[in-house]
């Protein structure tokens, strides 16, 4: 006989469902789960009799929006209704409706929950190498994993999973945590990591219906929306860049055909020059609209400036090593800047979101 969780909310948001949502609120209470609640965001009439039926015979609540707002967001709402109506509960694990958690893989996941830290989130992780994945499931999900591994540091093999088991004390951190749609499964991961917070994995089945032709993720729109923080540094840093890029050789050919100054003395003028009025601009982007920090201006301004100085050093260092290697033309030298900036893009993205912008680790739970 399976234990009874009385003390854990499980949370199944849906769209537009169907025959499979009453098979998945069976399956939850058949392990013993007694304390279900969904969130209809804004399905159509049709499909409003499937959430009667789960209100009156299964005995769930049910919470609506009136219109579509999200993955996200639906999460959200759940969150709040869990954080205000079940303050005595140990946590929650959100699972889809569309039956691809197995019940004992939600059960495990949530029994998982004792083992680990108090604070720690735990992922249910699919096997994208099974044989009966979907193809471009298996390329996007391991494809999603590689770009924030490598950009963000973040070491996890199923950014996607919808089964997430959240003990009390992480449920107000997700609640401010940014992301409306699906963009919001990988932001919270991202919060997790930056605030020190325990991402445990648990291995689960690997289970697709129909190939995953339901899903309501948009390829392109919401891929978007996921890859949101690369692509604002990317953005960012590539308007900085053509600042950077343009004033560097103006200033370049100036000193040197205009005042005749050295070729090595240009360099460095030149760098220093443009890297000054470039930085205010990309310092400010990235502030405001790419890591959305919160951290005391001039921490965070000392700190940038600090990496600003180091990777112009760097910049120039490598770029007049190089020169001197393999000549100081100045269609080289510009080629050979692209090569050297274009490496310590990469380093720099990982140190601004790891230390530049990162809030102290209770710097969210404060506010």
């Amino acid at each position: 006989m399976c234990a009874v969780f009385h003390d854990i909310v499980v949370i199944i948001p849906s769209l537009d469902p169907d025959d499979k949502l009453l098979e998945v609120i069976r399956g939850v209470k058949a392990q013993g789960f007694t304390d279900i609640l969904l969130v209809d965001d804004g399905s159509a009439s049709e499909n409003q009799h499937y959430f009667s039926e789960a209100e009156t015979q299964y005995q769930c609540n049910v919470l609506h929006h009136p219109m579509n707002l999200g993955k996200g967001r639906a999460l959200k709402t759940a969150f709040a209704w869990v954080t205000e109506h079940r303050q005595n509960v140990r946590g929650c694990v959100t699972i889809d409706g569309d039956n691809q958690h197995h019940p004992e893989d939600i059960r495990a996941c949530v029994v998982r929950m004792a083992e680990v830290p108090d604070n720690a989130l735990i992922l249910g992780v699919r096997d994208f190498d099974a044989p009966n994945v979907p193809p471009k499931s298996r390329f996007g999900n391991k494809c999603t994993s590689f770009v924030f591994k490598a950009f963000c540091g973040l070491r996890v093999s199923d950014t996607q999973t919808g089964l997430r088991v959240f003990p009390m004390k992480l449920l107000p951190l997700m609640l401010e945590t940014d992301g409306e749609r699906f963009e919001y499964e990988t932001n919270m991961l991202l919060v997790c990591k930056h605030a020190g917070i325990p991402i445990v994995e648990q291995t689960i089945r690997t289970i697709y219906i129909d190939e995953n032709k339901k899903t309501h993720f948009h390829p392109i729109k919401d891929s978007l929306r996921v890859y949101g923080i690369i692509l604002r540094f990317f953005f960012s840093s590539i308007c900085s860049f053509l600042i950077d890029f343009g004033l560097f050789n103006l200033f370049y050919w100036l000193l040197r055909s205009v005042w005749q100054i050295s070729a090595s003395t240009s360099q460095w003028i030149a760098t220093i020059a443009a890297r000054i009025i470039s930085s205010l601009f990309n310092f400010t982007m990235n502030r405001k609209a790419v890591f959305h920090s919160k951290a005391p201006l001039t921490v965070t301004a000392v700190k940038y400036y600090t990496l600003c100085v180091l990777q112009m050093l760097c910049s120039a260092g490598l770029l007049a090593l190089l020169s001197k290697l393999l000549g100081d033309g100045g269609l080289l030298v510009a080629l050979l800047k692209l090569l050297v900036d274009t490496m310590l893009y990469f380093v720099s993205f990982r140190i601004q979101q790891d230390w530049v912008f990162r809030e102290k680790p209770h710097a969210k739970e404060k506010r």
